[in-house]
């Protein structure tokens, strides 16, 4: 895997592509060495063949959780070339993606161009509007780019009051159960490229070419976080080294608010 590119503070990047040490021979303290080097070569020859975004696969459950809360102005954090933007755009009145890339920032402008409720600014998360709140804000495989207290914090900051946040993101596998499930994930993710991607790709499309980089934290350290910051959140794991993050702000004038359907 090429080295992650340099990024200013707050750097924002998607990671779409199933992460290489898991199909590779580079070497992984947990998932690599249990699946045979045969079959490793195989899955990846699939996957290369019938690539899929494991980030575009959540993009309708989040767009749904959005829409459950009412939201009409709506943030999503390194927007990438506007897949979710499309999706929450059905629903909500603005639609914002903020993204760093240049490329992407520029794709997902152009495909939006005629659309005048949404915005697409090319900047980092430190450099957003923070004058704004918005009724909800999305990242997708992004948090992990970012210093995890501190950014929670300041996603809290920008929700307005009864807004809700909606995190798909990724973290590093420790224990059994993360192993167990990176396992069927490992397995299942050829099926999942054939039936999303049937015919064979000459290359990846736009939105799975950004620079990745593997996440540091645990789903114990990000529950800790969360906690700490975002009292109430709701969290899961899910498959393809994915969890997802949910949690509702306090509406006007209360000190606690019950959790919605998440």
């Amino acid at each position: 895997m090429p080295a992650p590119l340099p990024q200013p503070p707050h750097p924002l990047r998607r990671t779409d592509r199933l992460p290489q040490h898991r199909l590779t021979d580079q070497p992984h303290r947990m998932s690599v060495y249990r699946v045979p080097m045969a079959l490793r070569a195989y899955l990846h020859r699939v996957n290369q063949r019938h690539p899929w975004s494991h980030n575009d696969h959540y993009g309708p459950w989040i767009a749904g959780r959005v829409a459950g809360s009412g939201a009409r102005h709506v943030l999503d954090v390194g927007c990438g070339a506007g897949n979710l933007v499309a999706l929450l755009r059905r629903r909500a009145v603005t639609v914002t993606g903020l993204e760093p890339n240049p490329q992407m920032a520029r794709a997902a402008a152009e495909r939006f161009a005629d659309d005048p409720a949404v915005t697409i600014v090319e900047a980092i998360f430190a450099r957003r509007d923070v004058e704004r709140r918005f009724d909800a804000i999305t990242l997708v495989a992004v948090l992990h780019h970012l210093p995890l207290v501190p950014t929670l914090r300041e996603l809290r900051d920008c929700l307005a009051p009864g807004g809700r946040l909606v995190v798909v993101g990724c973290f590093r596998e420790n224990g059994r159960v993360d192993l167990l499930v990176s396992l069927l994930s490992v397995l299942m993710n050829p099926i999942m490229g054939l039936v999303k991607h049937p015919a064979r790709a000459a290359a990846l499309p736009l939105h799975m070419t950004a620079p990745t980089a593997d996440p540091q934290e645990t789903l114990g350290d990000i529950r800790a976080a969360a906690a700490q910051e975002l009292p109430g959140a709701r969290i899961r794991r899910r498959l393809f080294w994915r969890y997802s993050l949910v949690y509702d702000a306090p509406a006007r004038g209360s000190l606690a608010a019950p959790p919605r359907a998440a």
